[in-house]
């Protein structure tokens, strides 16, 4: 049979338990943040190469427009 456990020593065991999974926690919400920061650097790239799509396809459209109007007009 086993003996009983002393409260005193159940209570340490649960306390280191908890202290494992509260520096188990920090550490999780520390990668969590770093993962937040990527993305935010990650959207303001994308804004900006969508800005940069945009901008090349309103370029585009300008350049194909006057060209087919030089070749109707000729």
């Amino acid at each position: 049979m086993s003996q009983p456990i002393p409260s005193s020593s159940l209570k340490q065991r649960q306390l280191s338990h908890l202290n494992s999974q509260l520096a188990q926690l920090h550490a999780n919400l520390s990668d969590f943040n770093e993962l937040i920061n990527t993305t935010c650097v990650q959207y303001k790239s994308i804004e900006r190469l969508g800005v940069m799509h945009g901008s090349l396809f309103m370029a585009s459209h300008t350049v194909f427009e006057n060209d087919n109007f030089n070749k109707m007009g000729s």
